[in-house]
């Protein structure tokens, strides 16, 4: 855990507007009273007493007591936790038939907050009482111990970057899809929908503006997900795509810059494979491919790139072409 940070209050002319919270003290403050409460009312269904139950926890008797009878405050995303309530379960029935010692409980207890703290219910709390951290795939806690969670964080920064760049160029709006669009990038060993990152319920459009409702999340959009894959499947280098509406003014813009536009079948069934097939007979992967829709099925265009923003500067400079 990140201990290292130094706590500081943000200011404004009027005063002190948020203070920084350590990971730790949202642990201790909000993870380990809920964790006790829990236990003790476990231990106290086993029929352990509250002498008992303090001895176990290494608390006080009237500590318990707060505990038991549900007096004390716990955090919601740690006891609805599936993960607490197995460990509570598997840790009071240990205590309570001899089987687990008090550091075996405090071990289960350990490797549980370790694992809440790799963007789990940690995180949540910490995001809530630091909205600052919202949306930053944040990784204070583990920071320098795992690279597979930077190369995560990476991906996520480069299609957040994207998105915005993209919902911010002029032109976009009359480009989005009537089924919204994506953009997405996987990580560099990407196999599956789940490693690549989008934006939960697309890209849209409201009045005369481009909307981003979320930031980026592993698995948020199997379309883009299947362009990236098949693309990736030939040239791991090709990591990034988004979709728009097949438009002419871009087909045109593409060839007059060099680009070969391909056009492939709009069928949506066994699509991944398909592409993968297409490209495969291909010198290259082409940075544009599109279909013009069939029955029930909107014409829609792919750019392809190394990343996302590669693809959503491609879309921009494909825009500004006169």
């Amino acid at each position: 855990m990140a201990y290292n940070l130094v706590l500081l209050n943000t200011r404004t002319a009027d005063g002190p507007t948020m203070s920084l919270r350590l990971p730790s003290e949202i642990v201790a403050e909000e993870v380990m009273p809920t964790l006790r409460a829990m236990l003790a009312t476990a231990l106290a269904d086993h029929g352990l007493t509250q002498t008992e139950i303090a001895d176990h926890l290494g608390v006080t008797q009237a500590a318990v007591s707060t505990y038991v009878s549900g007096q004390i405050q716990t955090a919601d995303p740690i006891r609805a936790d599936p993960r607490t309530i197995d460990m509570v379960d598997r840790v009071s029935q240990g205590l309570t038939d001899g089987e687990m010692e008090e550091f075996d409980a405090l071990a289960e207890i350990l490797a549980l907050i370790h694992e809440f703290e790799d963007r789990g219910p940690i995180c949540e709390l910490h995001e809530a009482e630091m909205p600052a951290l919202q949306g930053l795939g944040c990784d204070l806690c583990v920071r320098g111990v795992d690279a597979e969670l930077s190369a995560e964080r990476a991906v996520l920064s480069d299609v957040r970057t994207a998105a915005r760049s993209l919902a911010a160029g002029p032109g976009i709006a009359d480009l989005i899809p009537n089924v919204g669009t994506n953009i997405g990038m996987g990580m560099a060993d990407a196999s599956s929908v789940v490693d690549v990152a989008a934006i939960p319920g697309r890209i849209y459009v409201i009045g005369d503006r481009v909307e981003v409702p979320a930031n980026p999340e592993f698995g948020a959009s199997r379309h883009v997900a299947t362009a990236v894959l098949a693309a990736m499947a030939v040239d791991p280098t090709m990591r990034g795509a988004l979709n728009l509406a097949t438009d002419e003014r871009l087909l045109h813009a593409a060839r007059d810059h060099g680009l070969a536009p391909v056009e492939f079948d709009p069928d949506y069934e066994d699509r991944q494979d398909r592409l993968t097939a297409m490209f495969e007979s291909r010198d290259e992967i082409p940075s544009i491919i599109y279909h013009r829709g069939d029955f029930g099925i909107e014409p829609i265009l792919y750019i392809l790139a190394s990343s996302a923003t590669e693809a959503a500067e491609l879309v921009k400079t494909l825009l500004a072409h006169d």
